[in-house]
């Protein structure tokens, strides 16, 4: 079942994923309009019938920063690590049941460190705890992969599937190569054991 509708700037560019109800709104203020239906699916209220929305498109031009900066969350840091310890390697289902997936900053706030994407990483419990307020020279734990900020669209993959429809749109406007990239993780998901 369909559960997100894709978002497209006025020009098409891929903006991110609204929940149906939002998706649902925005075409009956008339902010938006539908541009791919879920087939032979209706959304029904008592006066009105739409197709069921797959991807929108705004109608007014909406200015995104060429950076598209996200913030920094635990679902969207898991997510661009992959469900995995940074430094251990062990991933969320390897983990016991006290155990749980954290976020460790590289340089600790303690130490003048900041919440931005290339100073977190995921750590398993245990790990935070053993690093503690060091840094990784100091204590010998370096992660696994830098961390980086990852593209919107990453993030938009690695928590909810794209429909093929959707995933169009996404090779459309950013090419083959970033949807490969994209399928990859999908991949890299489904084989750890994670839907």
């Amino acid at each position: 079942m369909l559960v997100g509708c894709l978002a497209l700037n006025s020009s098409f560019e891929p903006l991110t994923m609204v929940p149906m109800k939002r998706a649902l709104r925005l075409v009956i203020d008339g902010k938006a309009e539908i541009v791919e239906a879920d087939a032979g699916r209706v959304v029904r209220s008592e006066r009105l019938e739409l197709p069921r929305p797959a991807v929108i498109r705004l109608t007014k031009f909406i200015h995104v920063p060429r950076r598209f900066r996200r913030q920094v969350t635990n679902t969207f840091l898991f997510a661009r690590d992959e469900y995995r310890c940074q430094f251990c390697g062990r991933s969320v289902i390897e983990l016991r049941p006290r155990e749980s997936l954290t976020r460790d900053h590289l340089v600790p706030l303690s130490r003048g460190g900041t919440n931005v994407w290339t100073n977190v990483v995921t750590a398993c419990s245990p790990c935070n705890t053993r690093k503690g307020n060091k840094l990784p020279s100091e204590i010998g734990m370096h992660p696994l992969h830098t961390p980086v900020e990852p593209h919107f669209v990453h993030l938009s993959w690695a928590v909810r599937r794209l429909t093929p429809i959707q995933a169009r749109y996404i090779r459309m406007f950013y090419g083959a190569g970033v949807l490969h990239q994209l399928e990859g993780l999908e991949h890299r998901r489904v084989g750890s054991g994670r839907r």
